[in-house]
Order: C-alpha cells, then structure tokens, then sequence
C-alpha cells in the first residue's frame, strides 16, 4: 500500500480523472489553447469551445493569421474577452518571436502576451515534463484543506506559501500527469461545496477534515463589492440596417459590438431617456417610434453587476452618427457581442 501523496493522487487520477482532448497530447500549442479557455470557464463550457478553435485554428500560425473580429466572434459566450485578445497578440508573439514555434522553456512560455507563472507551469509539465507545479483554485482549495492551513490565498504571503507548498509536493517524475491530478482530484472529489470526505483516499491524513475546518478552508481575506451599473440601449433600425457600435479600449468588453449606450448613474424610464443630449445625437429631429422596451435580468461580471434594459426604435432616416455604424440587420451575427446583448437578441427573436 502507497503512503505517499502524489501516489495516492496518481492512482486516484487513474481512476477517476477525466478523459479530455488536451490531456491525449503533447502539442504545447493546444494544450496552452486549452489552459486559456478553461481560466475562470468551467470544462463543461469549455470543451466545446476548444473543439472549435482547434477545427478552425488547428496549429499556432493560423491563429495568428486570424483578425481579432474572428477570433472575438469565436470566443464569444466565454467572457473575459481579455483572454481572447491577448491568446490573439501571443500567437502573433510566437510567429514573430519564435519562428512560429512554441517556445520550449518556462521563461519563453511565460514572456508570451497573458501567460502568467500557472499557466507555463501548466503547459510546461504537461508538454514537457518539466518539473513544474501548478497553483489554481482547485490546488489550493486541496492543499488548504489536507494540511488545515489557515494563510488567505489571496494575498502575496498566502500564495507564496502555498506555491511553495505545491513546488514540494509535486511529483518530479510525472509532474504533468501530477498536475492534472490534483486539479481534478479538487474538481470532483474535493469540491468546494459538499466535498466526498466519506470515499476520499486522502481522508486518514486530512487535518482540516480531522478538526472539523473543511467548510472554512480556503480562507479568504475579503470579497470585493460588486459595481452596479445601469446600462439604457438603443436598437435602432432603419429599414435593412441596424446600428451597431464597437466598445472602445477603456472599459469593459473591449472590441466587442453593441447597441448605442447611454449609461446612466440609476434605472431611469424612457421619457427621461429621450430628454438626453446623447438620445438626440443618436436619433436626431428625424421622426422615430419606440417599438417596445425590454428589461434584461441583472447580469453579473466578476465585480460589476450591470442593470440593463434595451429600447427597440423604428426611424426611416439615421442621423450621421448612426449611419457610421450602420450594419445589414441579416449581418448582425457575424459580429462578437456581449453575452448580455446576444442573450437579448435570443430573447427578441423568439
């Protein structure tokens, strides 16, 4: 019988660890595709969206051949739109940089555009068996509990610890299959909420488990309070024409496509809308009709939570500004917009 921990995850993971694509190669450039996907994304979402990077960008150059519009499209759905555009300017790094090979070390995995220490380290194990070991949520939520430490692992002091902590476990001889271990080990048996303590073979040498700290471990030093915005849209057409904006680079979803937006400091109805200098400037003295009004469910962001409502409008004539942006109202779903916009064209075009 094992007694040492990587041993025990090992076999665990032999046993109960996920059968996924990335996991059935050695390809640097897929797996990082996937490491990137799966950042606050869970795999069941995921995956699918893997499938179709890879089907349309099987290998590195042809990601980096790509618009950003493409890739944004693509992406869309997943959030964290930041992801996409700096997966984009590191295909771009490799190709330019590297010869359009991936870079073989930690230090050349981790100069690429949004790859931080997790995320080489994960590539690096994984495609090369490098000695590497990996700290995500599902890491410390395992390593927090197994030794009942009591370190926030949001701050510098925490995650050096545990980093440290991760580094003198980790398997030397198998450091990818390691890592993947124990991030599924902390998806399906550790979880955060109802964890199988009962069936765990880690149970015996669980200290939080021991003194009845399991539901308290990871410790967080504090939440941040979520933003409230309130977000008023204009969807404007004008015969086989839609207006549609792109967002610019000082906010959120930068890149992406949306309808004319007047954010205002509160919810406020439709009359007070149009008294608006910006209304005007959108719909001009030309004469237009409101064809109806539709309040969205609050959508949360990681630390914004945005109340929006969109104002379907009618005109037979757009304004300059408005015709700038016109598009073909059949073209619409050729451009990247927001979860929350296209959750508002599904509800729409029931």
């Amino acid at each position: 019988m094992t007694n040492r921990l990587s041993d025990i995850l090992l076999d665990w993971y032999a046993r109960q660890g996920r059968d996924l694509p990335w996991r059935r190669t050695r390809d640097p450039y897929r797996i990082w595709l996937s490491e990137v996907i799966l950042q606050q994304t869970r795999v069941a979402q995921g995956l699918d969206y893997y499938l179709r990077f890879t089907e349309r960008f099987p290998d590195v150059a042809s990601l980096a051949a790509a618009s950003e519009d493409e890739v944004l499209k693509l992406w869309q759905g997943l959030g964290y739109y930041s992801r996409a555009r700096n997966l984009h300017a590191a295909a771009r790094q490799v190709v330019e940089d590297f010869g359009g090979v991936f870079p073989a070390t930690f230090d050349g995995v981790r100069s690429l555009r949004g790859v931080g220490d997790y995320t080489a380290a994960a590539i690096c194990s994984a495609a090369y068996d490098e000695p590497c070991a990996v700290v995500d949520g599902n890491v410390y939520r395992v390593l927090s509990r197994l030794f009942d430490l009591d370190l926030a692992i949001d701050t510098s002091a925490g995650k050096r610890a545990f980093a440290e902590l991760a580094r003198a476990e980790l398997d030397i001889r198998h450091p990818g299959r390691y890592n993947q271990a124990i991030m599924d080990f902390g998806a399906l048996q550790c979880t955060p909420a109802a964890p199988a303590c009962t069936t765990c073979p880690l149970a015996t040498r669980c200290l939080a488990l021991h003194s009845g700290t399991v539901s308290a471990r990871p410790v967080k030093r504090g939440k941040t309070i979520p933003r409230e915005r309130w977000f008023n849209y204009l969807h404007i057409t004008s015969g086989d024409r839609t207006v549609l904006c792109r967002r610019g680079d000082s906010d959120i979803w930068r890149g992406l496509y949306e309808f004319p937006l007047l954010e205002t400091p509160e919810a406020v109805d439709f009359l007070a809308l149009t008294r608006d200098p910006r209304f005007a400037a959108w719909l001009g003295d030309a004469p237009w009709r409101l064809l109806g009004s539709t309040p969205m469910p609050k959508h949360q962001l990681s630390h914004q939570t945005l109340h929006a409502v969109f104002h379907r409008i009618d005109t037979p004539s757009l304004t300059p500004a408005a015709a700038a942006c016109a598009v073909p109202t059949r073209a619409l779903d050729d451009y990247a917009v927001p979860r929350l916009l296209e959750r508002y064209l599904i509800k729409t075009q029931r």
